[in-house]
């Protein structure tokens, strides 16, 4: 094997068993953890230097993106008016390999005047940090990925998968949901996969409907005039019970000089494809995809029309997102 891929089958190796040994280390330090972040009042603050701060930072948008409010404060700006973002009711989340980072250690006295539960991601628990934190999670590592075992690759993988697996946990034990999560991802792909087909169908005076005795030159300009290309008809009760395309439309006006004086019941096309509104958007996108149509019809439990999803508007949405 050639000497760079050597390299790198030697560095995942050595970062995929940091992570392994990890799962043996899941107590009831790690359920104490949990508990706090879980219960927290104010803000996980997550903190750390160098490497370890990078890491932190990304700990801290995960917590943020499931449903846990948190920052991140750079230690040695904390030490010079930084400090206080820090407030009764937080939480502490601090990163250390070496659990003697200077500037984290200048940090324990503050925090725990403020009463803030400490956290420590530690590779070294036998340490000023190990002592003084509250909840110590071990992530120490054999070695370092790094040929020279000095850069840190394996240690920052594993405080990176341990504060994950923290996120992941938290999230859970707060029942947070897809719901949640998609009100907290508006946009981006996360947000168009999450969107609900009642969040793009056409709703109210939108939906083309006409009745199953209207006639045929009523259909058209109910379809004309809401510009879907489709419309649904409907029974007495507002059920949905057939559709009528443009292509419905061409494909009879071929074959009936009549039809204009003909009912939406006689021409429509019966049991039509149809979509639930909480469904969501991307299978309702398939589906039209799959079926090769421009529209489905959501009725609501008693099969009343709410609402007409066109394909358009998808795609519309898609390139928004």
């Amino acid at each position: 094997m050639p000497i760079t891929r050597e390299i790198a089958r030697r560095v995942l190796e050595i970062e995929a068993d940091s992570i392994r040994k990890l799962v043996s280390r899941l107590d009831e330090r790690f359920e104490r953890a949990v508990e706090l972040i879980s219960s927290c009042r104010g803000r996980v603050v997550v903190t750390g230097m160098g490497k370890s701060g990078i890491i932190g930072r990304k700990i801290a948008a995960t917590l943020n993106s499931t449903g846990t409010p948190s920052l991140y404060l750079n230690p040695a700006e904390a030490l010079h008016g930084d400090l206080g973002m820090v407030v009764s009711g937080d939480v502490a989340l601090m990163l250390s390999n070496s659990g003697r980072t200077r500037e984290l250690v200048a940090l324990i006295e503050p925090i725990k005047r403020l009463s803030v539960p400490l956290i420590a991601l530690l590779g070294n628990l036998d340490s000023t940090l190990g002592e003084a934190a509250d909840v110590v999670l071990d992530v120490s590592v054999e070695e370092e990925a790094c040929p020279m075992g000095l850069a840190p690759t394996a240690s920052t993988t594993a405080s990176l998968a341990l504060g994950d697996a923290l996120a992941m946990a938290v999230l859970e034990r707060k029942g947070f949901s897809a719901d949640d999560f998609r009100t907290l991802h508006p946009n981006g792909q996360l947000g168009f996969k999450l969107l609900r087909v009642e969040d793009a169908m056409h709703k109210g005076d939108e939906i083309p409907k006409v009745r199953t005795d209207a006639l045929m030159r009523d259909v058209i300009y109910e379809m004309s005039r809401k510009g879907l290309g489709v419309t649904s008809v409907v029974d007495g009760d507002n059920r949905l019970v057939g559709v009528i395309s443009d292509g419905d439309l061409r494909r009879q006006l071929e074959k009936d000089e009549r039809l204009l004086t003909r009912t939406a019941g006689d021409c429509m096309t019966k049991s039509p494809v149809t979509v639930r509104a909480k469904e969501a958007a991307t299978a309702a996108l398939a589906l039209m995809e799959k079926r090769r149509i421009t529209s489905l019809m959501v009725p609501d439990e008693e099969g009343r029309i709410v609402g007409v999803l066109h394909l358009h508007d998808l795609w519309r949405l898609s390139e928004y997102f």
